[in-house]
């Protein structure tokens, strides 16, 4: 690894191979600006999924009959942040590959609620590398912050897999 680049303000390594990217595991690679998570969001996001659930999409009666005072984004919005989140640093971090996809997830979990109008952050840690036909797999233990809070929002073993470019060999 011979470079670093900034994104968003923070500092990513530029790998040239697999070897590089291996050598960082156990490192954390990349913590994200924070994101406002409002009503217009959490309201885009029902629209997209079909969850309408009042806790979400109603903050009259969440303000009133709710233990959080007010709404909350869904879980899976607060997850589905980390692709975003993904795709600011890993063109970056490893331009010897191309396009990337969601492998899955091992584990999940939501610590605490996403308050509407809260800001999130994600951070991420690289923890296994292997190679993969044709690409590279890559297991990030990803948290995602919540401003002024020590408990994070979300806590995720997540998958990513990305192809070489020109369907290489690494």
């Amino acid at each position: 690894m011979n470079q670093v680049q900034e994104v968003n303000n923070a500092s990513v390594p530029v790998c040239k191979d697999m070897n590089d990217l291996q050598a960082l595991t156990g490192s954390e690679l990349y913590c994200s600006p924070w994101v406002e998570v409002d009503q217009q969001r959490i309201d885009r996001f029902a629209e997209a999924t079909g969850d309408f659930q009042w806790i979400h999409v109603n903050p009259e009666r969440a303000a009133e009959e709710s233990a959080f005072g007010g709404t909350i984004a869904h879980g899976f919005l607060t997850l589905s942040l980390l692709g975003k989140h993904y795709e600011d640093f890993l063109p970056t971090l490893v331009p010897f590959c191309d396009v990337g996809l969601n492998y899955g997830l091992n584990r999940v979990r939501f610590m605490q609620p996403v308050r509407s109008g809260s800001r999130v952050r994600s951070r991420f840690v690289l923890s296994e590398v292997t190679s993969e036909s044709g690409g590279v797999q890559m297991v990030f233990n990803a948290t995602v912050e919540l401003e002024g809070q020590t408990k994070p929002a979300c806590v995720a073993e997540s998958i990513v897999r990305r192809q070489l470019r020109d369907g290489g060999v690494q």
